[in-house]
């Protein structure tokens, strides 16, 4: 694309289930969850610009929710985008891996799921990466550490 004007314009026409953001660098889709995968198969093999790279997947915790954030490049184009797609339910978080559309996306949900506790439905081998099955998830905002007596402020 030409410009960020443009490729929002043609993520719209593309995803009119999805809420764009245009004030930031890049643009930003806002996809439900129960539509993370479906779009983002549309986003990998799309023939005008296909977002076939994976650079970054991460989570974000909120407190009441967590958004997983998802940054992609196509490499035939050189356009980026950030997708965001919220996990609502803290007692047991869950959305379906991407693993099988990006192969990066397998370690990236492995280190999500050790930190956060987000689980990847349907990853081919979702396990713990640095800390122990009953550590806890040290990048939740409500994470306590008895041992280090470490605590985030409220």
């Amino acid at each position: 694309m030409k410009n960020k004007e443009e490729l929002i314009g043609f993520l719209t026409r593309l995803f009119p289930y999805a809420t764009i953001q245009e004030g930031n660098q890049y643009a930003e889709l806002f996809i439900p969850a129960d539509k993370w995968h479906e779009t983002a198969q549309i986003l990998k093999s799309n023939d005008s610009i296909p977002f076939d790279y994976l650079i970054s997947l991460t989570a974000v915790d909120y407190l009441t929710k967590f958004t997983v954030v998802y940054h992609l490049e196509s490499t035939s184009t050189h356009d980026f985008i950030v997708v965001k797609t919220d996990v609502e339910n803290r007692e047991d978080p869950q959305i379906d891996t991407v693993s099988d559309i990006w192969i990066t996306a397998e370690f990236h949900e492995r280190e999500v799921y050790d930190l956060f506790g987000i689980r990847f439905n349907h990853h081919p081998d979702l396990r713990r990466f640095f800390m122990e099955e009953d550590d806890g998830y040290p990048l939740r905002k409500d994470f306590k550490d008895e041992i280090n007596i470490i605590e985030l402020p409220n």
